[in-house]
């Protein structure tokens, strides 16, 4: 079995592609815990990246974000 590559997926409001961000284990912990607050909340939030960048995010613009693992070939929302 592969390494897992965890990533925050952020579908925005206005459409388009997702975003993808490569993320930390760390970071992932702590995306976890608290990814619905933020996107409940409308916040803004900083994430750290796996290559040491951070990123400002606007949750307010957000539909949907989730956390999943780049290295799984078929995909279906929800279903790992």
């Amino acid at each position: 079995m592969a390494d897992q590559k965890p990533a925050l997926v952020l579908h925005l409001a206005a459409g388009g592609e997702p975003l993808l961000f490569a993320l930390t284990t760390d970071e992932t912990e702590r995306l976890t815990k608290d990814l619905s607050h933020f996107v409940r909340t409308g916040s803004v939030q900083t994430i750290k990246t796996k290559d040491d960048s951070e990123v400002a995010i606007n949750f307010t613009h957000v539909a949907a974000a989730y956390i999943d693992d780049l290295n799984r070939k078929n995909r279906v929302f929800g279903l790992h």
